[in-house]
């Protein structure tokens, strides 16, 4: 019987995250295997798996801040808003300041509304922004409220009227990437695209956890569930007969772990649930014993 727990992969570059999955399935030789945190083909990095029952554990997960290393050049925009689409705009860059970069990232950092590239899996009218961008059609996608934590400038390149620039990005779920480079570009006034992606962290997941495609299909390490939220989320341990409550769905009086999911836990240290803290209540989100 296939374990139920995540798989951390160090996804390829020019596979869609969808392969993954699909490959996973046959290492693990099951079909219930899912992941959180789409990844574009060009990106590369954590790409947190769940497979049996910890596939019920990915739309939390997915909650959690991700971080990423990244290469922006500036001086030039393309229709994806990165080295996959097509050139749309040059425009010199070479004097474009260091400070200046430096402070268009600041500008670019905390809370801010960002609007997501014409090219992405955002739902228009029940229909995908890229495939209607790639039909032809305007796309008209409104801004969301995401949280860049940090947005880090490191080695500034100059190679003619391109600027390289790398950058280290701490940022919440639903961020883009790309859509920061298009914005950085836009501020500075010589268009900008993503030319490099590595995600290194989701949540407590990293990089140094994450094994490649090749190793997993040598020896398939998925880490047991139980482990899995633990390292994610806050632990409670309850009696037997709160236990045996939690099981069938019953609720117990909350402990003050804060609103977000908490893992519950038998006496043998068998997982039982995950849930959350609501009106002075612990309710079961889900149940897996």
């Amino acid at each position: 019987m296939t374990v139920s727990g995540l798989i951390v992969v160090d996804k390829p570059a020019g596979w869609t995250s969808h392969d993954v999955v699909a490959k996973l399935r046959r290492i693990a030789g099951t079909r219930r295997v899912g992941h959180a945190g789409t990844l574009d083909p060009m990106a590369t990095g954590v790409l947190v798996v769940g497979v049996e029952k910890a596939t019920r554990l990915l739309g939390h997960l997915a909650l959690t801040s991700k971080t990423y290393d990244a290469v922006i050049r500036l001086g030039q925009t393309t229709n994806t808003d990165d080295a996959e689409g097509e050139v749309l705009v040059t425009t010199p860059a070479g004097h474009v300041a260091d400070e200046a970069v430096h402070a268009g990232a600041a500008a670019l950092t905390g809370e801010i509304i960002q609007v997501p590239p014409q090219v992405s899996a955002i739902k228009v009218d029940g229909k995908r922004a890229y495939k209607m961008a790639r039909a032809g059609e305007e796309v008209a996608l409104a801004g969301r409220p995401v949280t860049v934590h940090a947005f880090e400038i490191g080695r500034v390149r100059r190679d003619g009227d391109f600027v390289d620039v790398e950058a280290t990005v701490r940022c919440s779920s639903g961020t883009y990437i790309r859509s920061l480079a298009r914005d950085l570009g836009a501020a500075l006034g010589v268009g900008g695209h993503l030319t490099y992606l590595r995600r290194t962290a989701v949540g407590p997941y990293t990089i140094t956890m994450a094994r490649t495609i090749e190793r997993l299909a040598e020896s398939c390490e998925i880490l047991p569930i139980a482990d899995a939220v633990s390292a994610a989320f806050p632990r409670r341990d309850v009696t037997d007969a709160e236990a045996r409550l939690v099981a069938h769905g019953g609720r117990l009086p909350a402990a003050g772990l804060g609103p977000g999911p908490v893992g519950l836990f038998a006496p043998d240290g068998t997982l039982l649930a995950l849930a959350e803290e609501s009106k002075g209540q612990t309710k079961p989100l889900a149940v897996f014993v």
